[in-house]
């Protein structure tokens, strides 16, 4: 995911500023004559940037390291100032005398000062998700960054710490109404952050060249910071999770807010209804061809026995048999590590795509501050930092009991472990980010969207095994069907949870039953639908547009179509929306051509 999970959540303005005083200082409400559009989004990016430091640390951008934003009222107050500021700013502007890039530009930064206003004044996590104040992220981003050196990332946190006492006082006043579930979240993450200032900031320190005064005053703040964090788990253990009701629902955000938001953040050219809707007829469509598949398998794996009279028996059976084919658990993550070079040979070989041979993807464990959401994601460095390291993060089985391992193993069995590598990794997620980097368009990177960078790597898994990936293993297409029905019940998950109610049961139902999936994939994807909203539509949202749009192409061009040049025109807008996207390939009714 996601994570880009990491990515989606600083996508979204963090419930939090500067001080009102000094972010007043950084723009005036009279309007700016800026030469052309390009000097107005220099200008622009740069003011966002003061006001959301975090976010600017995740991009990549680190003038703004030293500060950590208090959230309140006034600072959300400031930032509604912030947004209609730029919106009157951007109206000065005539769209139509701009080029086609800019014209997606102008309208990319128009969805997200909405997106973001409709963020603090309507949905409000920061009233009812404490989530949102887990700093772990914030603090690795500065003490990863590679283009200063540690003394110098080590002075810009020592600055940063001295805030974070006033951060949770700060916090502990915005949760009006948290759900339960987000504050078990809250605390899971918040006690995994622990582990990054109590060794991560200390251990880097002790490689620094600060002298011993400066030390001692660091490791006193860092002190400090824990005792805050500490008293803000004890907070949400002690005073607030006490008073929530065990069998809490305020999770559901019903329709006209899953609409609303489904609208301001994945910017479809669908309604959230019309994509549940698609997704009922397509998770049919899949039945059909899975059970196709199941029974071609049934005599290698069953030889004479009777086949079972249900349609969902017959495909579980053979799924089930096909599952006990995996890795060990101690071994997962090196067999992660062992398949992405088998990746990026396929995706040579069969001229897909131009790979970055200069940007490794490094697999490693999730850390704990990560934990607790989704069991595969990639943290990408931002457009600012494309020389930093891409991060393959995975969920370990150390925490698992056998029962559990075993469960989660069958998932993720051989053939599907190699789809998640594609999803994942290459040419997906990792890929599709480089590329995005690389974009002429810094707009186009820092405000990405999920169901186009979802919906690409659920994409890369169709189109690889359409090239013959797997080649004629019929096992490898059963699984693939598997895992694109996830996908599709994501969405139908996603939709169901929060409009039409579904219980725990209608939802292991869905799961279990009808995508096949093992009961801890359904457990965790049932707790990951009560802690998100829009974001599991996202994946089938983009797959169903890229889809549509790589049709029109290949119509468009017929002999002259190359799938290639689709690839890497399509990726070379940045992570755009897919309608935009297509707009433009549309408009300019040609391929990029090397």
């Amino acid at each position: 995911m996601k994570h880009l999970a990491l990515f989606t959540l600083i996508a979204t303005f963090l419930a939090c500023g500067e001080s009102p005083s000094s972010v007043e200082d950084n723009f005036q409400h009279q309007s700016t004559a800026y030469s052309d559009f390009d000097d107005f989004k220099e200008s622009f990016v740069e003011a966002l940037w003061k006001i959301e430091p975090i976010w600017a640390s995740y991009a990549g951008y680190h003038a703004y390291d030293s500060l950590l934003p208090i959230p309140n009222e006034a600072n959300r107050a400031n930032k509604i100032a912030f947004i209609e500021h730029w919106l009157s700013e951007l109206n000065t502007f005539d769209v139509e005398k701009l080029d086609l890039l800019n014209q997606v530009d102008h309208r990319m930064i128009k969805d997200a000062l909405l997106s973001n206003k409709f963020n603090i004044e309507r949905f409000k996590a920061y009233a009812w998700n404490p989530a949102v104040y887990n700093l772990g992220g914030a603090f690795f981003q500065v003490l990863n960054y590679r283009g200063k050196d540690l003394d110098w990332r080590i002075t810009q946190l020592s600055k940063k710490l001295e805030q974070i006492p006033a951060y949770y006082e700060a916090a502990k006043q915005q949760l009006a109404s948290p759900s339960r579930v987000h504050t078990e979240l809250a605390l899971k993450q918040l006690q995994g952050s622990l582990s990054i200032f109590q060794r991560d900031l200390i251990d880097s320190l002790a490689v620094s060249s600060h002298n011993r005064g400066f030390q001692k005053d660091f490791k006193a703040k860092v002190k400090t910071a824990t005792h805050a964090i500490e008293g803000f788990v004890e907070y949400l253990e002690m005073e607030i999770l006490p008073q929530i009701p065990k069998d809490d629902e305020s999770f559901r955000i019903g329709k006209e807010l899953f609409e609303e938001k489904f609208s301001h953040t994945l910017h479809s050219a669908y309604t959230a209804e019309e994509i549940f809707k698609a997704a009922v007829q397509a998770k049919s469509d899949l039945h059909d061809k899975m059970l196709q598949l199941s029974e071609m398998l049934w005599e290698d794996y069953f030889g004479d026995e009777e086949m079972p009279g249900n349609r969902l028996d017959r495909i579980q059976k053979v799924i089930d048999e096909v599952s006990k084919t995996h890795a060990h658990r101690d071994s997962f993550l090196f067999e992660i590590q062992k398949q992405i070079p088998q990746l990026e040979a396929f995706v040579k070989a069969h001229d897909l795509l131009t790979l970055d041979e200069e940007k490794p993807l490094k697999v490693r464990e999730a850390p704990q501050y990560m934990r607790g959401v989704a069991v595969a994601s990639i943290s990408a460095p931002g457009p600012y930092d494309p020389d930093a390291e891409t991060y393959y993060n995975v969920t370990p089985l150390e925490d698992y009991t056998d029962e559990e391992a075993e469960s989660y193993l069958r998932e993720y069995n051989r053939y599907v472990m190699q789809i998640l590598n594609i999803h994942e990794a290459v040419p997906g997620h990792y890929t599709q980010l480089v590329y995005s980097n690389k974009s002429p368009s810094i707009i186009k990177s820092i405000f990405g969207n999920g169901a186009m960078i979802e919906g690409w790597a659920v994409y890369s898994e169709r189109m690889m095994l359409e090239n013959n990936y797997g080649g004629s293993a019929k096992e490898m297409g059963l699984m693939y069907y598997k895992w694109n029905l996830r996908t599709v019940c994501n969405a139908i998950l996603d939709y169901g949870v929060h409009v039409h109610g579904f219980t725990k049961e209608e939802a292991m139902q869905l799961l279990q039953r009808e995508a096949f999936q093992e009961e801890a994939e359904a457990e965790g994807k049932w707790i990951r639908a009560q802690l998100s909203q829009v974001q599991l539509s996202s994946y089938y949202t983009g797959f169903y547009e890229i889809m549509q749009l790589r049709d029109k192409m290949r119509e468009l061009k017929a002999e002259d179509f190359s799938l290639k040049d689709f690839h890497e025109t399509f990726l070379s807008y940045g992570s755009a929306p897919v309608k935009y996207i297509s707009e433009m390939m549309l408009e300019n009714g040609e391929l990029k051509k090397e």
